[in-house]
């Protein structure tokens, strides 16, 4: 004889999780990062345009620091070694830590040159630096700064 269940007695109920599904998305997952990781590193060489932003305002007596492209260096219209570099910037800002250096640099200057030069200023202590170029290639406007913190 068959016994017939109701509604009322106590049906069994599965209380385990099927985590088959959840490993199979999480490998798919993984797949996908291990194939997109290495695309967003950039190894291409790029001659960075000039920006077309507006420039800036200027502080009234800005503290301009230039590499030529001959690497010397020129702090105002005064030329530096790199080793009177922190002695001269303490002068020029008045031992003012926080003000704002504008950097520029020939378009000729290789970016480990350029780096090395904005890490005697880290040393220095000079954190504020501004990178300078020339707004609107195209028209030939003044140059003006774009700050890079």
């Amino acid at each position: 004889m068959r016994r017939i269940q109701h509604a009322d007695e106590n049906p069994h109920e599965a209380s385990e999780i099927n985590v088959t599904p959840f490993i199979d998305v999480m490998l798919v997952l993984l797949v996908i990062f291990m194939v997109t990781a290495p695309l967003t590193t950039v190894n291409v060489p790029v001659d960075l345009p000039s920006s077309t932003e507006k420039p800036a305002p200027r502080p009234e007596n800005p503290v301009f620091l230039t590499v030529n492209a001959d690497h010397a260096l020129t702090l105002g219209e005064e030329s530096i070694s790199t080793d009177n570099l922190p002695k001269a910037l303490e002068i020029a800002t008045r031992s003012n830590k926080d003000e704002r250096i504008f950097l520029r640099a020939d378009k000729t200057i290789d970016y480990g040159t350029l780096m090395s030069v904005m890490d005697k200023l880290r040393s220095a202590g000079y954190l504020k630096v501004a990178l300078v170029n020339l707004q609107g290639q195209a028209d030939g406007s003044a140059p003006a700064a774009k700050t890079e913190q």
